[in-house]
C-alpha cells in the first residue's frame, strides 16, 4: 500500500473477485471489436493496461444481437465462434495480472442502422433512422439476448459483465417516459419500466451463477427532459442489487443531451456529489466516473467515501501506467488526460479506431513501438512545443543524446496558449508532464535559445529535428497596422490589454478559443458551481434529469467574430466539443457575422462589407486569428548543408493547430531514428 494513496490503491473484495486496487478502466469503445482482425491489436491494448496495474477493464460494448448494432456489422457477442475469439483478450489480460469485464451494449434507438429497435417507435434527435417499437414477445426476446452475452462472456474467460444501462442506450429509453411510451408490462409506470433493466440482472445472475462479476451501468443524472426522477433512480439501484448486481457503476447524461459531461470545460469530478448521494442508498460498491484523470482527485473522492471504485476511461488511453506511476509516488509524471476528445471520442464518432492525442501508441501497441535503440546519436530537436517535446522525449527514452533548443523561456509552444482559454487549463497538466518527463530522461533543454543553422553544424549532432512551429499570418488589411490590431498570441499568450468592444478575425478553432477568452472572467481553476449554472445542472433530487433553466454569467465585453466565408460559424469544429464551444459563444452574446470582406481598419474601428452592404464596427480592439506561417528558417540551409533534417509539427503543416498530428509526428519520428 502506497502512503501518498493508501484508498485509491488498497484491494477491495467486489463480489466473487478481490480487486487489486480502486481503480476501473472504464468502457470505451475503441473500432478495434469491430473486426475479427483486430483482436490481437486488442488485446495488446488492454494488456498494456493490465501490466500498468488497473484493478479492473471494462471492454467497449458489445452487442447482444444485431438489433443492437452500435453500427452496421459492428461489435457483437452472439455465438460461440465469436467466444472463442475473445479469449485471445481475456488470457493476454490474465497474464499480465488484471482482471476484465464485458460490456453488452444494445444501442437501442442510437443504433446507426435500419434495423434498430426500442422501448417506443421515438427517433432520436442525433440519429436519422427511427426504431421500430418492440412488442411484448420482442422484448422478451431481447431479455434472453443479454443472458445469452453474459454467458458467452463467461465462457470466453472474463471475469464479468457490465450491463450498459445508461448514456440513453436501450436499457435508459425503456427506464424513461422520454422514450417509453408503452402502457404495457414493460412501461406505464416507473416500476414497469424498470423491469426490464432488473429482469437483465436478474436472469444473468440466474445463468452465470455466484462467481462471474455484474456491473450494472446506471444513469444517475439524465441530463435531458422527460429524465428520470431521483426515487426512479434510487428505486432502480435499490432493486438491481437485490436482483444480483455486484457493483453499480456512474452514468451521467444521455447522448443527446445539451449539457457537457466529459469534454475538458467540465471541471474535475463534476458529478461526484451525486454518484456519493446515490452510494447512501445501496450496500454494494459504487464507482464514480466523469472527469476524473489525477490520483489526488481519486483518493479524496474514496476518503470521503463518495464511492468505493473510480472509472477513468480516457486517462487509461493517455497513460497506461497511471497506476503504476501512483504507486511508486510520481504522480506528476502522469501524463494526464486533458479530455480534449480529439483522438478519442471524435475518432470513434467518425467511426475510426480510437486512440489518444497525448498518447499516439493508445490502439497501436503493436504497430508503434519504442524499442531501445541500437546505436546512440547525438540528435538536436528545435523547438519546444508539442510536436518537439514528443520527439525529445521519445527519443530520449530510447537512449539517445538529445538537446532541445527552444527560443522562449519556457516550453510548451501552442499549448502554452492554450492553457489559458478558459475550459482548456487541464492543457497546463500536459507542459507539467513534459518538464518532468524532459528531467528524468536527462535531456539537455536550453531555453531562450535561439539557435541558428551555422551552430547546428558545428555542435556536429547527428541529425537534426526542426519543430520550430507557427507564427500568426496578418492578413492584407489596409489599416492591418494600426496599434488597435493584436494577434491572437499578443492577447492570450502575452497578455496585451484588450477594449470592452473586440471584434475577431477568423472563425476557425483560435478564433472561438479566443472569443471565449474574452468573454469570460479569467480564475486559475474551474469554479464547479459556476459552471453547473452556466449549464443548467441541479441536484437530481430537486428536478428530473437533473436539468433547470441556465443562467450563464454576462460577458465583460462585447464580441463579432467574424468569417470571410459564408455559412455556419463553427461548423468545422470537432463533434463532440464543437457543439459545447458554439453553445458557449452564443450564452455570451458573441455576435457572429458570416460573408465577411475586410475593408480596412482605422481609428473608427473596422470596416466591413457584409451582403454587399459596407458596415462599421465601431470596436476598441481586432484580434487577428486568421491562421498561421510555419518558421522553417533553419531548414534549407541545414538541408544545403547536407545535415540529416526532420521537420515536424506546425513547422511541416500551419494548418489550422493540430497537436494531435503534432505529437504523433515527433512519436513516430523518434520510433524511426
Amino acid at each position: 500500500m502506497t502512503p501518498s494513496f493508501p484508498h485509491l490503491l488498497s484491494p477491495l473484495d467486489v463480489g466473487p473477485v478481490t480487486l487489486r486496487n480502486r481503480v476501473v478502466m472504464g468502457s470505451m469503445h475503441t473500432g478495434l471489436e469491430d473486426r475479427a482482425r483486430n483482436t490481437r491489436r486488442l488485446a495488446a491494448f488492454y494488456a498494456e493496461r493490465a501490466r500498468g496495474g488497473v484493478g479492473l477493464i471494462v471492454t467497449g460494448g458489445y452487442a447482444p444481437n444485431r438489433t443492437g448494432w452500435l453500427l452496421p456489422f459492428g461489435a457483437k457477442l452472439t455465438n460461440r465462434f465469436e467466444a472463442r475469439r475473445h479469449r485471445a483478450i481475456t488470457a493476454a489480460v490474465h497474464d499480465a495480472g488484471g482482471r476484465i469485464a464485458l460490456q453488452i451494449l444494445h444501442a437501442g434507438r442510437y443504433s446507426y442502422q435500419p434495423l434498430s429497435v426500442s422501448a417506443s417507435s421515438i427517433k432520436a434527435p442525433i440519429n436519422p433512422f427511427r426504431p421500430r417499437r418492440l412488442t411484448a414477445r420482442g422484448v422478451r426476446w431481447q431479455l434472453r439476448n443479454f443472458v445469452r452475452c453474459a454467458t458467452l462472456a463467461q465462457s470466453a474467460g472474463y471475469d464479468g459483465v457490465e450491463i450498459m444501462g445508461g448514456e440513453g442506450y436501450f436499457i435508459n429509453q425503456f427506464l424513461c417516459e422520454r422514450t417509453n411510451r408503452r402502457r404495457d408490462e414493460w412501461g406505464g409506470t416507473p416500476e414497469k419500466r424498470r423491469r426490464l433493466a432488473v429482469e437483465i440482472v436478474r436472469r444473468t445472475r440466474a445463468a452465470v451463477g455466484p462467481d462471474f462479476l455484474i456491473l450494472f451501468r446506471l444513469s444517475m443524472a439524465d441530463l435531458v427532459e422527460g429524465g428520470q426522477t431521483w426515487d426512479e433512480i434510487v428505486a432502480l439501484a435499490q432493486e438491481i442489487e437485490t436482483a444480483g448486481a455486484n457493483v453499480i457503476n456512474t452514468d451521467i447524461g444521455w447522448h443527446e443531451s445539451r449539457v457537457p459531461t466529459i469534454v475538458t470545460s467540465v471541471p474535475r469530478a463534476a458529478f461526484v456529489d451525486v454518484t456519493e448521494k446515490l452510494a447512501k442508498h445501496v450496500s454494494i460498491p459504487v464507482v464514480a466516473s466523469n472527469r476524473i484523470n489525477m490520483p489526488e482527485v481519486a483518493e479524496e473522492i474514496l476518503e470521503r467515501g463518495a464511492a468505493q471504485l473510480i472509472s477513468m476511461a480516457r486517462p487509461m488511453l493517455a497513460d497506461p501506467d497511471w497506476v503504476r506511476k501512483a504507486e511508486a509516488g510520481n504522480s506528476d509524471e502522469i501524463n494526464t488526460c486533458i479530455a480534449c476528445n480529439q483522438a478519442c471520442l471524435d475518432h470513434a464518432f467518425a467511426n475510426e479506431h480510437v486512440s489518444c492525442l497525448l498518447n499516439p501508441r493508445a490502439g497501436r501497441e503493436t504497430e508503434l513501438t519504442l524499442l531501445p535503440t541500437r546505436r546512440k546519436k547525438r540528435v538536436a530537436v528545435v523547438g519546444a512545443g508539442p510536436a518537439g517535446l514528443a520527439a525529445a522525449l521519445n527519443l530520449a527514452e530510447r537512449g539517445h543524446a538529445v538537446t532541445l533548443f527552444e527560443a522562449r523561456d519556457d516550453i510548451g509552444g501552442q499549448f502554452a496558449i492554450a492553457r489559458r482559454i478558459p475550459g482548456k487549463e487541464e492543457f497546463a497538466e500536459t507542459v507539467r508532464y513534459y518538464r518532468r518527463r524532459l528531467d528524468r530522461t536527462g535531456v539537455d533543454l536550453r531555453l531562450g535559445t535561439r539557435i541558428t543553422a551555422p551552430e547546428l553544424l558545428d555542435s556536429r549532432f547527428a541529425e537534426v529535428v526542426v519543430a520550430t512551429g507557427v507564427t500568426p499570418r496578418i492578413p492584407d488589411i489596409p489599416g492591418i497596422d494600426h496599434p488597435s490590431v493584436l494577434s491572437y498570441a499578443d492577447v492570450v499568450r502575452d497578455g496585451a490589454p484588450v477594449g470592452r468592444r473586440v471584434a475577431v478575425i477568423g472563425a476557425g478553432g483560435i478564433g472561438v478559443d479566443v472569443s471565449e477568452f474574452l468573454t469570460h472572467d479569467h480564475s486559475p481553476t474551474l469554479d464547479l458551481a459556476a459552471w453547473k449554472r452556466e449549464w443548467g445542472v441541479t441536484d437530481p433530487e430537486a428536478a428530473p434529469g437533473a436539468l433547470t433553466t441556465p443562467q450563464p454569467a454576462p460577458s465583460p465585453r462585447e464580441v463579432f467574430l467574424l468569417q470571410r466565408s459564408p455559412g455556419r460559424i463553427g461548423a468545422g469544429l470537432a463533434k463532440t466539443t464543437g457543439w459545447v464551444h458554439r453553445a458557449t459563444l452564443k450564452a455570451k452574446g458573441v455576435q457572429e457575422i458570416s460573408g465577411v470582406t475586410y475593408d480596412r481598419v482605422d481609428d473608427a474601428g473596422l470596416h466591413i462589407t457584409v451582403d454587399g452592404r459596407s458596415r462599421l464596427l465601431a470596436v476598441d480592439t481586432v484580434v487577428v486569428c486568421a491562421g498561421q506561417e510555419s518558421v522553417r528558417d533553419l531548414v534549407d540551409e541545414l538541408t544545403v548543408a547536407g545535415m540529416p533534417t526532420h521537420v515536424i509539427g506546425g513547422a511541416d503543416v500551419a494548418a489550422e493547430l493540430d497537436a494531435k498530428r503534432a505529437i504523433e509526428q515527433g512519436t513516430r519520428l523518434a520510433a524511426r531514428i
